[in-house]
């Protein structure tokens, strides 16, 4: 298979993004990851390098800090490559009432899913319009659509992404460059604080996706040029209902989730 292809895809050590990660170098790219692990960036960039000629190239970065989308930038341009595919899933998640002991970890997740997923889409939108060519798939969530006490600064983030996304979209197509937003339902992976019970539960009567069901059908609506895709059989249920629910009931459902997860 020929190499001419790179993506960029942050949180790419693990989870989601190693997934994205393996399932693009089975279609031949050569690979571009960001993560604030390094020792999983070693281990992923010994699993995914192969002697046909995919390269994978890694960078140790907090994300969250300021400054870090010209980071991710300078790095590329230092390799001189402008990825043809760009994917921020980098996230982060705590479950817990909001006081004022969140509001470091709060912060970060707003710099985390707000500040440098706006900052690289613009910067590395700009270098693919000069192209005329590229693909951006930016991760949102189910949460985006629906009232999420516990997770209040998590899914305003998602719901966010999921609006600059669809707007985005349409200031990049007329340029080549397709944007796209994947607003997952729930998914198996270690960010979720679920018993391994329940990741079995949920998986076994398809409420949970596997990471490779899900990054499948997201690079799917991706290489299409799919503007939004929901995937998961709660994307279908769960807004639904509770948009009729009374709200006294999603509050006290919500303080039951809190007291005995």
């Amino acid at each position: 298979m020929a190499i001419d292809k790179t993506a960029l895809i942050t949180g790419g050590s693990s989870g989601m993004g190693l997934e994205y990660a393996r399932q693009l170098a089975a279609r031949g790219y050569s690979l571009l990851l960001v993560s604030n692990k390094e020792d999983d960036l070693a281990a992923a960039a010994l699993e995914l390098a192969t002697d046909d000629g995919r390269t994978v190239h890694t960078l140790c970065c907090d994300l969250a800090a300021p400054g870090a989308a010209e980071e991710v930038l300078a790095w590329c341009d230092g390799l001189d490559i402008v990825p043809d595919v760009l994917i921020n899933n980098a996230g982060m998640f705590f479950m817990k009432y909001l006081e004022p002991g969140c509001l470091a970890r709060a912060r970060a997740m707003v710099a985390l899913h707000v500040g440098v997923v706006t900052d690289l889409c613009v910067l590395f939108g700009s270098r693919m319009k000069e192209r005329g060519s590229g693909r951006i798939l930016n991760v949102s969530s189910m949460t985006a659509r629906i009232p999420a006490p516990g997770i209040a600064v998590y899914s305003a983030t998602k719901a966010y992404l999921k609006s600059f996304g669809r707007s985005f979209s349409y200031e990049m197509k007329p340029f080549g460059v397709s944007v796209t937003t994947v607003c997952p339902a729930a998914v198996d992976t270690a960010l979720y604080p679920l018993s391994d019970k329940m990741r079995r539960i949920g998986r076994r009567v398809g409420l949970i996706q596997s990471p490779e069901q899900l990054c499948s059908r997201a690079l799917r609506a991706m290489f299409r040029g799919r503007r939004t895709v929901s995937p998961g059989i709660l994307n279908v249920i769960l807004p639904p209902v509770i948009s009729i629910l009374p709200p006294g009931l999603i509050d006290r459902l919500g303080l039951a989730w809190i007291n005995n997860k």
